[in-house]
């Protein structure tokens, strides 16, 4: 990335940040505020210091005294001084406070958003995008950014206010050595902006790695029995590995340029402090300073410096902080699914009449799918679709529930176009088993009343009995009242399923898609809930995708598909008869060797 165009990007990646910021402008002016009354006490301090000293110079030499006793006044300095501090103290907790609800209340904000958009994001992103990198932004990238802009708030603002104050009580004190502070000054801002330059990108890159670092140890989490199986432990490492070593190399570069902040910044630290002991002492000895006077210089010269070393700190972890904020704004900027209309219809009574006409769609726009395909669906009709694998059998199923939209093309139901249906009504009316199962964490009957929250004790096991997962339900610890773990925990792949199936048994809508809902179950089992699905499927549009044909034979209308086209179309019988594409494939399952 070119210098202007990474410049222009941390720019844009500030502005959001203010505005999420924005709202808590209250907070952010007491803040200020508070800032202000902390430095200026601070300040106050060195002042009243240099007056002790002087009084403790004039107890030790009586002679100089014009009083008729110095102690009094000493004590009221020292009082002064005691109240100054309670008071700095005080003003740093209410601004450390305010720092924090601002902070978090902004990632509370940022994170929010982030997962809002998830959920709003078509499919084609979250298939396109590794999951572990998605995970990576949502937590580790908004805890760096909250990280980042913590420091920034609690040392930017004193430091700032710091240096403008400090500079303000010099002058006020003495011109000439207030000019040799200033001289030295830009040394520190060529410092601050060399390490703002070197830093934003490899933090970026480090955080890039992270993610994909993060999302390797997801997917091998996920998948480490087919990983043992395989006997890809080696290979696995040697991936993670590459990428750890990617990850060291970028954050040893990014800590090694900001690792040059504190040796850089207290070189000129001493600059500034040597030049003032210098030009202060020389300043005594012409009686133009007192030895106070000069303590309270030396004092605001360090006073001045360290706000310039905690700066370029800041700008370092800010240059993190921004590097991380850009890949979560990448995220919340991504463009939603399309919303419904205004006047979107929304579905009630559906009776499960399903048209596709002249539909195309592919996921890649260069290598075609499925192409002017042309589907008439009477209500209560059951509809199999068979086919070898990457013919387009599931992504007729992801167009009918509108997980992806056509390229060309209409699908409605009950006459209405699916566009112009409501995504929730239209959802609502398919009831989903899939060959791939998801159950979250929870109890057994939280995972099954996920469709009708509303269902009773009776319904829930009156459907687990129909689904035949009564029965192992039952055996576990505490029954339907069992916790589970992330994605079904110790349960089989077959009692998952039945979960599953158990699921839509309970929700009853007026369709259904069976996509190998019945490929982890033994064959006994398959044959009972075969024969429950018949009973749910009466006077239901239902359509069953399926490799095994023993499972469809009793199907109204079979659809064959090879590359994206219907080439076949008839009942088990028919289609037999026809002795095509459909009788070569029931006949290579049940050939006799």
């Amino acid at each position: 990335m070119s210098g202007d165009k990474k410049n222009s990007k941390q720019k844009e990646t500030l502005i959001k940040v203010l505005r999420y910021i924005k709202p808590y402008r209250f907070m952010m002016t007491l803040t200020i505020v508070m800032a202000v009354i902390s430095v200026v006490l601070t300040l106050y301090l060195p002042i009243l210091t240099g007056d002790a000293v002087d009084w403790l110079i004039y107890i030790a030499d009586p002679s100089v005294l014009n009083v008729d006793s110095p102690w009094p006044a000493l004590f009221a300095i020292l009082r002064k001084m005691g109240i100054v501090i309670l008071l700095t103290a005080l003003s740093q907790w209410v601004m450390n406070i305010c720092n924090n609800k601002i902070v978090y209340n902004v990632i509370q904000d940022i994170r929010k958003k982030a997962f809002r958009r998830l959920e709003e994001l078509p499919l084609k992103y979250l298939d396109a995008h590794s999951h572990g990198d998605i995970v990576s932004r949502v937590v580790a990238d908004v805890d760096q950014f909250a990280d980042g802009l913590l420091i920034g708030f609690t040392q930017l603002f004193t430091g700032v206010v710091t240096i403008l104050v400090t500079l303000g009580f010099m002058l006020s004190e003495n011109v000439g050595i207030t000019l040799v502070v200033v001289v030295i000054t830009p040394v520190s801002l060529f410092v601050a902006s060399f390490i703002a330059r070197k830093t934003y990108s490899m933090f970026k890159l480090q955080s890039e790695t992270r993610g994909e670092q993060t999302a390797l140890i997801n997917e091998m989490i996920g998948n480490q029995k087919v990983v043992q199986s395989f006997n890809r432990e080696k290979k696995t490492l040697e991936r993670f590995d590459e990428i750890n070593g990617r990850l060291e190399k970028y954050s040893l570069r990014a800590i090694f340029f900001s690792s040059l902040t504190n040796p850089c910044t207290r070189f000129v630290n001493s600059l500034v402090y040597t030049g003032v002991g210098l030009t202060g002492a020389l300043s005594v000895l012409r009686g133009g300073l007192s030895v106070g006077q000069l303590t309270c210089f030396l004092s605001y010269a360090n006073q001045y410096t360290k706000p310039f070393n905690e700066i370029s700190g800041v700008i370092t972890e800010l240059q993190n902080a921004l590097a991380c904020a850009a890949r979560i704004f990448e995220l919340i900027e991504e463009e939603p699914q399309v919303p419904d209309r205004e006047d979107a219809v929304i579905l009630g009574n559906v009776a499960g009449k399903v048209e596709l006409t002249d539909v195309s769609f592919s996921y890649v726009p260069d290598r075609k799918l499925i192409e002017g395909l042309n589907l008439h669906v009477r209500p209560g009709q059951r509809i199999a679709i068979v086919g070898p694998t990457g013919c387009g059998k599931t992504t007729i199923i992801n167009l009918l529930m509108r997980f992806y939209d056509v390229d060309s093309g209409i699908i409605s139901v009950d006459g209405n176009r699916i566009q112009n249906i409501t995504r929730k009504s239209l959802r609502t009316s398919y009831g989903m088993v899939l060959q791939d199962t998801w159950l979250k964490r929870g109890t057994i009957r939280e995972n099954i009343i996920v469709g009708r929250p509303e269902a009773s004790e009776e319904e829930v096991i009156a459907a687990a009995k129909a689904s035949h997962a009564h029965s192992f339900i039952r055996r576990l610890p505490d029954g339907y009242d069992t916790l589970i773990g992330e994605d079904g925990g110790s349960l089989s792949g077959g009692q998952k399923q039945l979960l599953c199936i158990t699921r839509v048994m309970l929700s009853l809508p007026p369709m259904l898609i069976l996509d190998e809902a019945t490929s982890s179950i033994d064959t006994r089992t398959e044959i009972k809930i075969q024969k429950a699905f018949a009973v749910m499927m009466e006077g239901r549009t239902s359509f069953i995708v399926a490799h095994r044909l023993s499972t469809i034979q009793n199907a109204d209308v079979i659809l064959v598909m090879k590359d994206g086209h219907i080439i076949e179309q008839g009942n088990h019988r028919e289609l037999l008869e026809k002795k095509g594409f459909y009788a070569e494939l029931y006949n290579s399952q049940f050939a006799i060797a």
